[in-house]
């Protein structure tokens, strides 16, 4: 038996769907709002009680996922080694290095381009920092892999200011609260 039921569509106005009126039934056994019920079945196609509970029970899933990254938020953050003689301008484009760097190397992986995704759709905060020495950003850099999260290190070509070879900014990115286990001491570079 079917049960037909009207449905908004999509700009067009009302359309008709047709619902197992026992399929409905049994997903209502299980405790799932009638709507929903419904819902679920027309877009699985009616096939079974088995593919409309999987296809509501997925969307649950999904939504409570969704409800815990609104919560989760992301940064990048650029700890610069202040022991070097940079200017501010030389200061900012080792800054850009490190940003492109750490974003080009998420994209190479499809686990961290998730990261990346949250990151932009939560704002793209960046925060820049102030590191003692090279020995102090890579001892950051080894906390920060410790957690899973992704970091670039930039290391000077030596054509300007520096010497060949001279690590001058980290950069770090994460969810908010994790990051800062690993730089939440440290000073805004002002």
């Amino acid at each position: 038996m079917m049960e037909t039921v009207e449905q908004e569509s999509s700009g067009e106005g009302q359309g008709i769907m047709e619902v197992n009126a026992e399929y409905l039934q049994q997903l209502r056994d299980l405790d799932i709002p009638e709507e929903e019920a419904k819902k679920a079945l027309f877009l699985t196609g009616n096939i079974s009680v088995e593919e409309a509970a999987i296809f509501y029970f997925d969307g649950l899933e999904n939504q409570n996922a969704e409800a815990e990254d609104e919560h989760s938020f992301y940064k990048m953050v650029f700890v610069v080694n202040m022991e070097l003689s940079m200017g501010v301008g030389k200061i900012a484009a080792q800054v850009g290095h490190a940003a492109v760097g750490l974003y080009q190397l998420l994209f190479k992986e499809s686990k961290t381009r998730e990261i990346a995704y949250r990151w932009d759709e939560h704002g793209a905060k960046k925060v820049v920092l102030q590191g003692s020495n090279a020995a102090h950003l890579m001892d950051l850099q080894a906390l920060a892999i410790s957690l899973n999260l992704p970091t670039y290190l930039v290391q000077d070509a030596g054509r300007t200011q520096i010497a060949p070879g001279s690590y001058t900014v980290l950069s770090i990115m994460g969810q908010e609260e994790n990051v800062n286990k690993v730089t939440g001491k440290l000073k805004l570079l002002n």
